[in-house]
């Protein structure tokens, strides 16, 4: 039954629905981070992300990681580079809508050390996390280590989906020069984990962030050849390769080639100065009021656009992150830069989807448990009781697996899953059946307890008593039928215990004198077909059960395909999204190049562009697993779908459900002469699911499935 007895649907389904986390995040920051109830944070200041130890090496603070775990939300990253004391924290302030947060230092010490990060409910993009990460300054003096400096960028690079390159003055030959730390990403990122001939730099385009490049303290007027242009059309002018040879040309072209190619959009924005130098030295404190209009006015126009246009943070199939995933992700970036290796993205995918399709896996079986603890009262009166409450569970369970997995490879965590919950169903079944047993022995015991008493005190063993026993026991199971609370196994303990009273009633009838022999065999005869109308009555209680039961399995599968539909067709449009994106990003600068008079470079290109053409199409035609056939077509292979057996427990009974032959014929059961199954086999293997779904071996007669009007 339901706990719930009014309106049990809509309370159900809207409980079921509406469960997430709420309270504290357990870090040490607690006071900084409070979890709201819709799977984000809300951090009051940033904290260290990664940070350098005492030997200079970086390493991945545990208690932020811990604050990114809560955030089940997708996220979009900024992070911010640039050489130190460039005014870079203030920028991340901005887009936060804090004048305080990422220090600002006005001396000629950098500030920020390391990476930090600042987690905020984004103000534009509804069920998003905003996560700003501030590096500490490139070519710090007191630092003097360029190699930090290299996997500072590296890893800004790697963990945003928009990197922000902060710089004074103008675009010149002297500022590209000083981003060469982009020239020296293919030193510090793999793309694949496996070796080959191919420039792996042509990958980047694909997964790395987009890049915006921000100039303060700008002075110059934005004309080119006396013609007014826009920001953009200044950084383009400003990254046109030279034509020819020669090891300077190729000094010049090196920077400027890298952020054409690497990064799939480019944008620029240039900054006025704030205000004097001397209200500089207090910026954290000024208001807009204090600050030039201008500059205040492109600091609006860069917050809109970073806010609007930067995308959520994907992976490597265009799968979107979460901040669980993020601080995984992080972590594993660390591990291989300690451990002296590079980062590479192929692996991290691969590592990432593991952890995340297994932490799945368990909150959907977490989920399905709770809430079937929480909305099954044992024992519930029928069977289609607890199925409906277990198929509205089980739907929001694999919802939950399905929007935290990514690629599963042939599915197989999927097919853990369905083991998971139906083994779970099983042992609810089997308590359903125990506690129905249970009950009705204490019903049977109370109702029938003024029939044994008097069979304890002969009542019966005199002359006529065997009229007034029978008289009794049809009243008492009367009353027995229509009580209330004796669950699903009804029938079958009255049968059993009028089993146990067989024998007394024999020795009632022998004792009752009044009977000639005529009469003792019309009773016997009597006697033998209520037997077996008992048996007739548990014999259909436990056959609508096992019917209800295989239902339950079909709506499992039907469930299942359907979800998986869902996610096969979502995961084609992202992928397809990302050629495309990139595609599209590589066209541009094709044409770009072509413009500029670069013929050579734009048909190099066209490989590339070739390239992604071909992995479309590729894609396209890709076959579907063993597993998707199984639940798209509804093809039967008794490779993919084996038997599954189905027992009825009870004295020599065994049932093999199968469809309807052709020759028509009753569908369930077969009475044998086996013995009764042990117990356990009966509460535990009586249900079973599919062992493995592709190339097993199941013992018992075959059940293909029944999905709509074909069998799988």
């Amino acid at each position: 039954m339901f706990l719930n007895p009014t309106g049990p649907d809509t309370v159900l389904r809207d409980a079921i629905n509406g469960i997430r986390i709420g309270g504290w995040s357990v870090s040490e920051n607690r006071k900084l981070t409070s979890i709201m109830p819709s799977g984000t944070v809300t951090m009051a200041e940033p904290v260290c992300l990664i940070e350098n130890d005492k030997d200079g090496n970086l390493r991945v603070v545990p208690q932020a990681v811990e604050i990114l775990k809560q955030i089940d939300q997708f996220v979009v990253v900024v992070a911010v580079v640039g050489l130190y004391r460039t005014g870079k924290s203030y920028l991340m302030n901005k887009l936060a809508g804090k004048r305080k947060g990422f220090a600002l230092g006005a001396t000629i010490q950098s500030k920020t050390k390391g990476i930090w990060m600042w987690c905020i409910p984004h103000p534009k993009k509804a069920d998003h996390t905003l996560v700003l990460l501030d590096t500490e300054g490139l070519g710090d003096v007191e630092k003097g280590d360029t190699k930090n400096d290299n996997w500072v960028f590296s890893l800004a690079v790697l963990l945003s989906s928009a990197l922000v390159y902060n710089s004074v003055g103008t675009i010149d030959n002297d500022a590209l020069q000083r981003l060469h730390y982009v020239t020296e990403l293919t030193e510090h990122i793999k793309v694949k984990s496996q070796a080959n001939d191919e420039d792996e730099s042509t990958e980047f385009m694909r997964f790395f962030p987009s890049f915006i490049w921000t100039v303060r303290d700008f002075t110059l007027q934005l004309e080119y050849d006396g013609k007014e242009i826009t920001a953009d059309e200044y950084l383009d002018n400003a990254l046109k390769p030279k034509s020819g040879h020669g090891r300077q040309v190729m000094e010049y072209n090196l920077p400027r080639n890298c952020l054409r190619n690497y990064f799939p959009t480019r944008k620029c924005f240039v900054f006025d100065r704030p205000t004097s130098a001397e209200k500089m030295k207090h910026m954290d404190d000024l208001s807009d009021e204090d600050l030039e209009p201008s500059f205040v006015r492109q600091a609006r126009t860069f917050y809109d656009y970073v806010l609007s246009e930067t995308k959520t943070k994907t992976m490597k199939g265009g799968y979107n992150m979460t901040g669980r995933m993020l601080g995984s992700l992080a972590k594993m970036y660390l591990d291989a830069i300690c451990s002296g290796h590079i980062p590479c993205l192929e692996n991290a995918v691969v590592a990432l989807a593991q952890i995340e399709n297994s932490n799945a896996v368990a909150e959907a079986v977490k989920f399905y448990k709770e809430n079937i603890a929480n909305w099954v009262a044992f024992p519930t009166e029928t069977q289609a009781e607890l199925s409906d409450i277990h198929g509205k569970v089980e739907e929001r369970a694999v919802k939950i697996f399905m929007d935290h997995c990514f690629k599963d490879e042939d599915q197989k965590c999927q097919i853990e899953l369905m083991k998971l919950l139906q083994t779970e169903y099983t042992a609810i079944c089997d308590k359903n059946v125990v506690e129905s047993k249970k009950a009705c022995e204490s019903i049977i015991k109370r109702i029938f307890r003024p029939l044994e008493e008097n069979i304890a005190s002969g009542k019966y063993m005199t002359v006529g008593g065997y009229q007034q026993y029978r008289k009794d026991l049809d009243n008492f199971i009367s009353k027995y039928r229509s009580a209330k609370g004796k669950g699903i196994k009804g029938e079958e303990s009255l049968k059993e215990y009028r089993a146990k009273k067989e024998s007394v009633g024999q020795a009632i009838m022998i004792a009752d004198r009044s009977l000639d022999e005529a009469q003792r065999k019309e009773k016997e005869n009597k006697e033998r077909l209520e037997v077996m109308e008992q048996a007739r009555r548990a014999d259909e209680e436990q056959r609508k059960i096992l019917e209800k039961q295989m239902k339950d399995q079909e709506q499992t599968y039907r469930e299942n395909m359907k979800q998986l539909e869902n996610k096969m067709e979502e995961d084609r449009k992202n992928a397809a999204k990302e050629l495309e994106m990139t595609m599209n990003s590589k066209l541009k600068e094709q044409n770009a190049l072509t413009k500029q008079g670069f013929d050579k470079q734009a048909k190099l290109m066209q490989a590339e562009i070739d390239s992604l053409k071909e992995e479309k199409t590729k894609n396209a035609q890709k076959k579907p697993s063993l597993f998707e056939k199984a639940f798209t077509t509804g093809a039967p292979d008794s490779a993919v779908l084996t038997a599954v057996r189905l027992k009825t427990p009870g004295p020599g009974w065994e049932r093999d459900l199968r469809p309807r032959s052709a020759g028509g014929g009753k569908r369930y059961g077969r009475q044998t002469s086996h013995p009764s199954p042990p117990h356990d086999l009966q509460l535990s293997n009586r249900f079973t699911i599919l062992d493995e779904l592709e190339g097993s071996s199941v013992t018992g007669s075959p059940l293909p499935f029944c999905i709509g009007s074909r069998y799988l």
